[in-house]
């Protein structure tokens, strides 16, 4: 959530810095603004809502610059008004607002002693409702001549989180940024340099970044980037070059972001298990565990921490751990983890996971478990992301860049990675050799059967239409496949606003079966597994009720007919890996209700792709 933009270098900031407003735009927003230092002024232009009203407002108005930062916002102190929207300026404007301000700053995060800090400033003329527009103050109190001297001497001061970009007038050709636990990454060009929350706005530019670390300070100008911590100390940073490009962000002839993901999924998963697994030993080679086998055998426990959909892939991954190694497996929301006084130790290995690798609930998990003496590894898609570095080993998914803040293809690769992971301990503890070949035969038959899905789209279209008159819809599952359902609710509720609940096929009878009637429809996940005959009793007692049926089945399932209004069929495999073929009609099911209902599939309101404020 929120978005930070910085260029300085010779060619003209503003179209640099409205491009990297658009490739933020997935990360969920409500307003948006620009700043330009030009002859000693900062010129300044905020506006509500879309991108598009930015620029529209943009339209007649002069700002020539090569240095400037931009913002996109999501609204966490004061409402969604134009003073509230970034940039802010330190100083008190005393003429037009878009000019005056000798010192503009942009911020994500959340500064949680703002109010203490407020009324410690000198100057308490403030224009907005922000913690931002303090910090903004606070660093202009402090500025004696050096910029980066002052951002130094004020965040100390500051608890909570934050990644800011800060330029003064005075300073030309200079951005000061840094974070603490709000990302940001600094792209190195030919004599021109980018800032951005993550990589996409400067891929057309430069594939050489530098991710900063918490408790860093960037000096980004035109001579170069230093980068420094609190104490002055001069830090030698890596230069990581990205290996995808701009092209594979944008949308390939597909509608939305979010239909090109769904349909991406064949390909990604080859690349989540490419170079993985070795067919012979029946086994997963994850080098990133970075672990001796005799470590490995150690671990008494997994303990899977993350939140939303990460979560759910953590479910599934749970009885893996169990049935293939005989691990117990714990999956916790990471947001509840740490306040619980959580029971780790040495002997527990905990599995962190996230697509952007910034979930900052999940780091602070990651954080408690280090404190408590647990090994921690990361899963997650963002190469050198937050939660990355801080466990120093783990897997890269290898999704490529997922713009639409529904998750899907990354779901998919986190659970096939997770599959590999459980496969490799079992492999160790007790799974054969030949049960592990099975399983990995099976995983290299998947993107064949997910093209097969795939192909179902316009029929999952039309028995979408018939659901989009329903006001709540519930989504039933075993085993497995409970985690499936609870994702298939998410992700409805998520893009169309449709209430929805997953549960257990089992779970029915205990209390949700009283909802049941013609008015609230059921969608169950009833493929041929171990659980097969408990769950047709489950569809069974809620069509008994006159609810409407939608059934997720195997092919040439014929059973299922008398219990089925609507059936969508997919193809067998391996228990084990039926949530990475039964999911996919699910999301196709929510995408084409969304477009059915008229909703903005891509970024659906009051969400963001990368959740950075607990």
């Amino acid at each position: 959530m929120c978005g930070i933009v910085g260029y300085v270098g010779k060619k003209e900031a503003l179209p640099v810095l409205l491009q990297g407003l658009r490739d933020l735009e997935y990360r969920g927003y409500d307003s948006a603004g620009i700043a330009v230092l030009n002859q000693g002024k900062i010129f300044r232009v905020r506006e509500v809502g879309k991108v598009d009203n930015l620029v529209n407002k943009l339209k007649g108005k002069t700002l020539e610059g090569s240095v400037g930062i931009a913002h996109t916002r999501w609204a966490t102190h004061g409402g969604v008004t134009e003073k509230n929207a970034h940039p802010h300026f330190g100083s008190s404007s005393l003429g037009e607002p878009e000019v005056e301000g000798k010192l503009a700053l942009v911020h994500n995060g959340i500064i949680e002693n703002y109010r203490e800090i407020k009324k410690q400033l000198k100057d308490q003329n403030f224009s907005s409702e922000t913690d931002s527009e303090v910090l903004a103050k606070l660093i202009y109190e402090n500025y004696e001549g050096d910029l980066v001297k002052a951002v130094k001497k004020s965040l100390p001061r500051v608890r909570g989180t934050y990644g800011v970009a800060v330029m003064h007038q005075d300073n030309p050709n200079l951005i000061v940024a840094a974070r603490l636990g709000s990302p940001l990454v600094v792209g190195m060009g030919q004599n021109e340099y980018y800032l951005a929350s993550d990589v996409t706005p400067m891929l057309p530019y430069t594939k050489r970044v530098s991710y900063l670390d918490d408790g860093e300070v960037a000096e980004i100008s035109t001579a170069g980037v230093k980068i420094s911590n609190l104490k002055d100390e001069v830090v030698k940073k890596d230069i990581t070059r990205i290996e995808w490009d701009k092209e594979q962000a944008q949308k390939n002839g597909f509608p939305s972001f979010m239909l090109k993901e769904i349909f991406d999924q064949p390909i990604v998963f080859e690349d989540a298990i490419r170079g993985r697994f070795n067919m012979q030993e029946g086994t997963a080679i994850l080098g990133g565990l970075n672990m001796t086998e005799e470590e490995k055998r150690d671990v008494k426990r997994v303990v899977i921490v993350a939140e939303g959909t990460a979560r759910h892939a953590g479910l599934i991954a749970k009885y893996a751990f169990e049935r293939l190694a005989n691990l117990p497996c714990e999956v916790d929301s990471s947001s509840e983890f740490r306040y619980r006084d959580p029971v780790v130790n040495e002997s527990t290995l905990v599995f962190a996971i996230s697509q952007s690798g910034e979930t900052v609930d999940t780091l602070l998990a990651i954080r408690e478990a280090k404190r408590k003496g647990a090994k921690v590894r990361g899963v997650v898609n963002v190469v050198g992301s937050t939660i990355a570095r801080e466990t120093g080993a783990g897997t890269y998914i290898h999704a490529g860049p997922e713009l639409s803040v529904a998750s899907t293809k990354a779901f998919t690769n986190m659970v096939t990675v997770l599959l590999l992971y459980a496969l490799e301990f079992g492999r160790i503890k007790q799974t054969s050799p030949a049960t592990g070949q099975r399983l990995l035969q099976a995983l290299l038959e998947i993107p064949e059967k997910m093209h097969s899905i795939l192909k179902q789209s316009e029929q999952i279209k039309e028995i979408a239409k018939v659901y989009a008159k329903y006001q709540s819809i519930i989504f039933i599952g075993r085993g497995v496949n409970f985690p499936v359902a609870l994702e298939g609710a998410l992700k409805l509720k998520e893009i169309s606003y449709i209430h929805a609940e997953g549960m257990s096929g089992g779970e029915l009878k205990h209390g949700p079966l009283a909802l049941v009637s013609k008015d609230l429809p059921v969608i169950a996940v009833l493929t041929q597994d171990q659980l097969y005959e408990k769950m047709k009793s489950s569809v069974a007692e809620v069509k008994a009720r006159g609810a409407r049926t939608l059934i997720i089945a195997n092919e040439g399932d014929e059973e299922v007919r008398d219990l089925a209004d609507e059936i969508i069929y997919v193809p067998k495999t391996m228990e084990l890996l039926e949530p990475l073929l039964n999911t996919i009609p699910l999301q196709l099911f929510a995408y084409h209700m969304a477009v059915i209902l008229g909703k903005d599939v891509d970024r659906p309101r009051n969400l963001a792709k990368s959740v950075t404020v607990e």
